[in-house]
């Protein structure tokens, strides 16, 4: 039985109808490509699950992890070890402001449900806070948490949840103008607090910039300062989940750093072990440790500290510094700006672009006076369309999302974003 005959047979795909899936199977990788059985090659052009931050198979982080296996796979997460000790301080060197202490996990999902338990901790509250247009993970309190439409098909989640309005610009509240957007989602969200009861609520979590969820679109000016001010008028804690856009997917290290926000705590995955090794972190502040390290913590792993996956983020935070990919994801996202909006004045079936470093998306709409999606027939041409031409990236529903590895050159962007409008020239 060969490799597709034994995952029909046996094994169960997320997010999908397993009775009507036939995967590709794939054999091998390289940097920016990957290949599958029958030898075709494809650019990877939204890192994977945005993860693949540093492309397949770096040499540096690969020689990284055999180098741990040789010496250390696994250890009681009780004790101390090198490679721990060492992807927690190489964090802390990049997060902003005092985040100086870090929990691991083996996911961004659990690092959000540890989060929620490093806030019920230190509040003594027990409300939590999230926007509708979002997305945390998929374990029972991240995808409470969660307001998009994966969220409801797993309900009833945890209690205490309670979601809000977000700033969207490009389909605001009816009658909001875009300049009074942060201004009114801040005022609802007061007024939410105020009825909820301001003494019940543990954090307000939010994505510094929304991904899947929210389909990759940044706050307004001032928005998450309103929030980090309305959490710090009534006490509630800040969580900013950069899973997605975290470690330098955004032109910054942290996306919360182009707001000049600095959160109480940030959640990351992802980017952190190029998805080389699962490892997820909840980074704390001081000010929040200084009360629970006092305290037990009813928290805990048994893969926490995995010396492998930290052995795996010490050395892919180590590549971000040595080749510059912080800085090369702001030089590529200048260009992505520039080509979206050439490709939105010349193709009317693009209703809206949004890039933010290497983190953008085109919405494709049949009217773009009333916003209206394409069908579904449509929609469900661009993924084959985009692989048959050698390009392999995240579309959900009306939406091609561009996320590439932040090693990206100019003419391998400038060549998947060609393909990307082949396909939408060629949609019928």
């Amino acid at each position: 039985m060969n490799t597709q005959e034994l995952d029909k047979r046996h094994v169960i795909h997320s997010w999908s109808v397993n009775d009507k899936l036939n995967p590709k199977v794939i054999n091998e990788s390289a940097g920016m490509y990957f290949s599958d059985a029958d030898g075709n090659r494809y650019l990877e052009f939204s890192s994977a699950l945005v993860n693949l931050n540093l492309g397949h198979q770096h040499p540096t982080v690969i020689a990284a992890l055999k180098e741990q296996a040789d010496k250390l796979c696994y250890i009681h997460p009780g004790f101390a070890n090198e490679s721990r000790s060492e992807a927690a301080r190489a964090i802390a060197e990049v997060t902003p402001g005092d985040l100086n202490q870090v929990f691991f996990t083996t996911s961004g999902a659990d690092a959000n449900e540890n989060a929620i338990k490093f806030a019920r901790f230190f509040t003594g509250r027990t409300k939590l806070m999230a926007k509708y247009r979002s997305y945390h993970g998929a374990t029972m309190g991240a995808i409470s948490l969660t307001g998009d439409n994966r969220r409801t098909p797993a309900e009833p989640g945890i209690p205490g949840v309670v979601h809000f309005p977000d700033p969207f610009s490009y389909r605001p509240p009816h009658g909001v103008a875009e300049e009074d957007l942060a201004a009114h989602a801040l005022d609802h969200l007061r007024y939410l607090i105020e009825w909820e009861g301001k003494d019940s609520i543990a954090a307000i979590f939010l994505e510094s910039v929304a991904g899947s969820g929210g389909g990759y679109h940044s706050l307004p000016d001032g928005y998450l300062k309103g929030v980090r001010d309305l959490c710090d008028e009534f006490g509630i804690l800040l969580v900013c989940d950069e899973v997605m856009v975290g470690f330098g997917r955004t032109g910054k290290w942290f996306a919360c750093e182009h707001y000049d926000v600095v959160p109480d705590i940030i959640t990351m995955a992802k980017g952190l072990t190029n998805g080389y090794v699962p490892l997820g972190a909840v980074a704390v502040s001081d000010r929040i440790m200084e009360k629970l390290n006092a305290e037990k913590l009813w928290a805990g792993l048994t893969y926490n500290g995995h010396p492998l996956g930290c052995a795996t983020a010490a050395a892919c935070i180590k590549v971000y510094h040595e080749e510059n990919l912080i800085e090369n994801a702001a030089k590529m996202g200048a260009i992505v700006d520039a080509r979206f909006a050439k490709m939105k004045a010349d193709h009317a079936i693009i209703g809206d672009v949004r890039n933010i470093g290497l983190f953008g998306c085109i919405e494709l709409v049949s009217d773009r006076n009333a916003k209206t999606p394409i069908a579904a027939e449509l929609q469900a041409k661009l993924k084959p369309m985009l692989m048959a031409r050698g390009l392999s990236t995240l579309v959900k529903g009306h939406i091609i999302f561009v996320g590439p590895p932040l090693i990206i050159t100019e003419d391998l962007l400038h060549e998947g974003l060609d393909i990307i409008e082949s396909v939408i020239k060629d949609l019928k």
